[in-house]
């Protein structure tokens, strides 16, 4: 029986991951015992208890950038972090440690490094996190989501192009499955509109012309996600009361669980540019408009959308440039230029990585003691 730790915390771009990680382990192999180490107050401790891993955690936090007494303390917990990581590390005793991001994964994975224990890190973005960068100089293994992340990765044992991991029910869905789950014909224009899942406000905003703009036209849907915070909001800067309010052509909501079933929908996306939900646009082969977080650690979105746009994937739009007018002729010209549409749509499937996490998982079971 192979016994596996993963870690990845903070945001569910590193829990996402990991999560799908482990269901491709546990198909490759079924009786592994999987242990995720993660922290009390990151998403994780929500997300991953409820799949039915075994979860744990440690004390740990990010550095501040400004030395203050708030340093201290973190400095504090992550001394706690790595005294605790250790003892997990003797009583686990896993065959090999994996690693996904976010400040928990530092500890876990220098204490198995240490131990002399097999370790893997998964890299999702092109420019790589501060604790997967300080981590590459003692794993065993890096697994990039990009090729062009190899930059960061100089001083790496090892380093592989596999690509990131999509969860499996991405894949899944046919675009008839999609279409029906909206109630949309098939020839209706259906344009997905996401920020993330706490919503992206200057999206929102712009989007509040382009929903009057298309009111009441035929042969066009927009789906837009909003998230939970902006809903209301949303909804009040345009007079309705709920998400079906302006007629056919728009269809609002706070949050989508059953996102693959927008993605084998949708024509068209407009997105933030995080590293996981490019690889779902890429495997379902959807073009798209980027408009990337600016403030996202080391501007790694805008490089991550670069990418798209270098490989005639995607069109991207600097967030402080955004405005109505721009999404509006986005849309309208990409409904006028089918030929184009579909184009795009083949170099983003030429992007996609639908294997990523068999791959990882198997190479990370390879290299197990």
């Amino acid at each position: 029986m192979k016994k596996i730790i993963i870690s990845g915390g903070g945001t569910g771009g590193h829990i996402y991951p990991a999560i799908t990680i482990y269901k491709e382990i546990m198909k490759q192999h079924p009786d592994a015992k999987v242990l995720y180490v993660g922290t009390k107050q990151g998403l994780e401790a929500t997300l991953v208890p409820k799949e039915g891993i075994e979860f744990t955690t440690i004390p740990v936090q990010g550095l501040q950038r400004q030395l203050s007494l708030g340093t201290l303390v973190t400095l504090g917990k992550t001394a706690l972090g790595i005294v605790k990581a250790n003892a997990i590390i003797c009583k686990f005793r896993p065959d090999v440690v994996i690693g996904t991001g976010g400040y928990v994964c530092g500890p876990i994975l220098m204490a198995a490094a240490l131990h002399n224990i097999p370790t893997l890190i998964q890299e999702q973005n092109v420019i790589a996190g501060i604790t997967n960068k300080i981590l590459s100089r003692f794993v065993d293994v890096v697994a990039m989501g990009y090729k062009d992340a190899a930059a960061s990765f100089s001083k790496a044992k090892r380093v592989v192009y596999t690509g990131n991991p999509v969860r499996p029910e991405v894949l899944v869905d046919s675009r008839t499955a999609g279409r029906h789950y909206f109630n949309l014909s098939d020839d209706t224009f259906t344009v997905l509109i996401a920020g993330g899942s706490r919503g992206a406000r200057t999206i929102n905003n712009a989007m509040i012309d382009v929903h009057k703009h298309f009111q009441g036209k035929e042969g066009i849907k927009l789906i837009h996600i909003t998230g939970s915070g902006e809903y209301e909001s949303v909804l009040s800067q345009l007079g309705i009361t709920d998400g079906e309010g302006l007629g056919q052509s728009s269809l609002i909501l706070p949050y989508l669980h059953d996102m693959p079933k927008a993605l084998a929908a949708a024509d068209l996306a407009v997105f933030r540019s995080g590293a996981i939900g490019l690889a779902e646009l890429a495997v379902r082969g959807i073009p798209s408009v980027l408009v990337p977080y600016p403030y996202a650690a080391e501007d790694h979105q805008t490089y991550n959308a670069r990418i798209f746009v270098q490989e005639g994937a995607a069109h991207m739009i600097v967030d402080k440039m955004l405005s109505a007018h721009d999404l509006i002729g986005e849309i309208e010209m990409f409904m006028d230029n089918r030929d184009l549409l579909a184009q795009m749509g083949e170099r983003a499937l030429q992007l996609g990585k639908p294997n990523a996490a068999h791959d990882i998982a198997k190479f990370a079971l390879s290299i197990a003691k």
